[in-house]
């Protein structure tokens, strides 16, 4: 499969896809405490056209407002790709003005995600590359399969990275490492990703492969759904908050956010709860209020 700019699409991928009209481009899936974000474009190398990234505001805005929705788990269909970014046939009959709105959009959709309530887990089935990457870089937490590559190409294209690519990562692996992964466009592979910190875990299993969704990386993610779940949910999200918010202040300022984020759970029920489950030696139930 040929890749363009920002990593996208050709038209030979294109060509043998469904209409949009009949397509659905997101897959939003309830598994228990997980609510599965699958991109469903896998005979375009899950592209982000603009009903796709549409579809993933819309699901974050749903999920938002579910208490019993824990985790947030983003996975791209087939076994080659994650997410090739853009879609070349839908940008090259842009106008210039579209093509600025279509940047807002993608900007809009990876803050978004970014800024969920619930923890993001990104579960990279397949390589990822230019709004890929930067898509997995919008997330909290990643976990890739070992054959899997990340790859910022945008310099060798005339561009640079548009979805918070220059920002996100350097803040991930530090300003050195984020300069030579964007500055030469090479490629990194999911142990390299690893080392720098950039991946959480490496899934070596194959799995099945007739599945549509990596089976192996999907129960990788449900196993680490399953400790981060035993958190309460108000809990979770203040501490995202906190974490996001005081990266980049100095450490009183940061220090402060942390106790404003801290006295909002002072008086939760979860709170309580937790207090009462740890006296009476039982597990805690949680429901985010």
């Amino acid at each position: 499969m040929q890749q363009g700019e920002h990593g996208k699409c050709s038209d030979a991928v294109n060509s043998g896809e469904k209409s949009l009209d009949s397509e659905q481009v997101l897959l939003v899936e309830r598994e228990g405490e997980i609510a599965w974000f699958k991109l469903n474009r896998g005979k375009v190398m899950n592209c982000l056209n603009r009903p796709l990234l549409k579809a993933l505001i819309e699901a974050c805005h749903e999920v938002a407002k579910d208490r019993s929705v824990r985790v947030v788990a983003i996975i791209g269909a087939g076994k080659k790709a994650f997410c090739a970014g853009a879609d070349l046939a839908e940008r090259k009959g842009m106008t210039q003005a579209e093509t600025l709105d279509y940047l807002a959009l993608i900007q809009k959709t990876m803050r978004t995600i970014e800024t969920l309530p619930q923890p993001v887990i990104c579960a990279i089935n397949g390589s990822a590359y230019g709004g890929g990457t930067e898509l997995a870089l919008s997330c909290d937490l990643r976990v890739m399969v070992e054959e899997a590559q990340l790859r910022l190409t945008e310099v060798k294209l005339g561009i640079i990275p548009g979805a918070g690519g220059t920002q996100r990562l350097p803040r991930l692996i530090g300003k050195s490492k984020a300069k030579e992964m964007i500055l030469t466009g090479a490629p990194i592979n999911a142990f390299e990703g690893q080392q720098f910190g950039l991946i959480h875990k490496v899934v070596t299993e194959k799995g099945s492969e007739d599945a549509e969704f990596n089976p192996a990386l999907m129960d990788t993610v449900r196993e680490w759904v399953k400790e981060i779940a035993t958190g309460a949910p108000l809990s979770l999200a203040a501490a995202k908050e906190a974490i996001d918010n005081g990266y980049d202040r100095d450490l009183e300022a940061g220090l402060a956010l942390e106790t404003k984020s801290y006295l909002t759970l002072l008086n939760t029920k979860d709170r309580l709860e937790g207090l009462a489950a740890f006296a009476e030696k039982r597990k805690p139930v949680y429901v985010g209020e």
